[in-house]
């Protein structure tokens, strides 16, 4: 049928929803991909359960390059998919950050179609996403000056990071290494970017933030061919550092992964940190995570993430220093910021700012009403602090488990003191 036929059909029966996927399909066929699109979400939304529905709407993703649209339609359909489809997918996942997912559908790749031959494909994807730049450094870098509170934490990593690259002479003299690795873990929103970028800042070495979605690759060999890279540039420009958020989305543990591709990786990262042929001398690596029982143990042996630093919720210190940057740049009468603390117990420094948030939505609403610009005042952080909750129990909870049950090596020594603490 024609789209002019199909269109008189639907104005008939517009809860047709076969006829909708059938106009979405004419609509694509006909290079009219705009009008595809609006007919495949039409036809998405009244049957989101139908396979057709789905078919459609990630194909006009792909049409569109739109890859959030691709990883609506077709990922909770994944197993239904050909290879081509499944191509796709996988891309669209890594380049929407959702590397897991991404993981998952190369192995089913890998599973439909074993040796993958499409090389015109490949190098558009290779190129579509190559290695970015080491990151520029910024006009000033952060220093342990910009973290408040937290002193016995920021002497720890004085001595894990910051000394090794500033002396390395005396660290030599007494046999220690000039690398290795540190592992920062604790709850989200706890400042563990913050502080390697602080601590990189202090000893004055080159920092490069790794992007995992810049690592990960769909194609057979090409993850750990990136992750090397990323390595052997990292040491012919040392002493850096190189740092890894999330490092459990490339070192999960292994017995984890059920497919290959995964434990790959992870034996690539593991023989870059401390293979027989790596030449690591004034290359720390500091990885970052919230699940550190998800991490491969053989990550945390000699010569690799050998320093495990537990970053807590922020002291009282911090947390009053966390209140007033995030105040700094809003209007505010004179406030009591000391007297918020004893009520903030627990909270991540990602709570905080959304404390102040909450409390600048109540006094922009009443200017917006008013047409009056008015400050911040105490009674709307209190107010605030009524509303919002801290987000640090559920990981605390989780911790108190491992400390529990699974603390035979001392790992989590930390965060045990630090909850007898409380």
């Amino acid at each position: 049928m024609s789209v002019l036929a199909l269109r008189e059909a639907l104005a008939l029966a517009p809860g047709n929803v076969p006829l909708r996927v059938l106009l979405a399909r004419e609509l694509l066929a006909a290079d009219r991909v705009d009008d595809a699109i609006v007919e495949a979400r039409a036809a998405f939304a009244a049957d989101p359960a139908r396979r057709d529905t789905r078919e459609v709407l990630g194909a006009c993703g792909v049409a569109l390059g739109d890859d959030a649209v691709v990883v609506e339609a077709w990922f909770p359909v994944r197993d239904q998919l050909d290879a081509s489809s499944l191509r796709a997918l996988a891309v669209a996942c890594a380049r929407t950050g959702q590397l897991a997912e991404s993981r998952e559908v190369y192995a089913l790749i890998s599973e439909v179609e074993p040796v993958v031959h499409d090389l015109a494909l490949r190098r558009a994807v290779v190129a579509s996403a190559p290695l970015p730049p080491p990151e520029k450094p910024p006009e000033r870098h952060p220093t342990f000056a910009d973290v408040g509170g937290l002193e016995s934490l920021k002497e720890r990593l004085r001595m894990d990071i910051v000394y090794p690259l500033q002396r390395p002479d005396l660290f030599r003299a007494y046999g220690k290494k000039l690398g290795g690795g540190v592992l920062l873990y604790g709850p989200p929103g706890c400042g563990k970017t913050h502080l390697a970028r602080a601590a990189a800042g202090e000893s004055g070495a080159r920092f490069v933030v790794v992007e995992i979605q810049a690592v990960l690759e769909m194609w057979l060999g090409e993850s750990e061919k990136r992750l090397h890279e990323v390595f052997e540039e990292a040491r012919a420009k040392a002493p850096s550092i190189l740092f890894f958020d999330e490092v459990e989305a490339i070192g999960a543990a292994r017995h984890q992964l059920r497919h290959g591709p995964g434990r790959r990786l992870v034996n690539q990262l593991l023989a870059e940190m401390d293979g027989a042929g790596a030449n690591n001398d004034g290359l720390l690596v500091i990885g970052a995570t919230n699940a550190p029982w998800d991490v491969d143990p053989a990550l945390r042996r000699p010569g690799r993430f050998d320093r495990v630093v537990f970053v807590p919720p922020p002291d009282p210190g911090a947390r009053e220093t966390i209140l007033q940057l995030a105040l700094r740049d809003r209007p505010t009468e004179m406030l009591d910021l000391r007297s918020l603390i004893g009520r903030t117990h627990r909270w991540s420094g990602a709570d905080l700012h959304h404390l102040v948030d909450a409390a600048s939505e109540r006094a922009l609403a009443e200017a917006l009403r008013s047409g009056k610009l008015r400050p911040i005042t105490q009674s709307d952080l209190v107010a605030a602090i009524d509303r919002v909750r801290p987000t640090t129990g559920e990981w605390l909870a989780a911790a108190k488990r491992y400390v529990s049950y699974a603390n035979q090596a001392g790992l989590y020594d930390d965060v045990a003191a630090y909850l007898r603490e409380d």
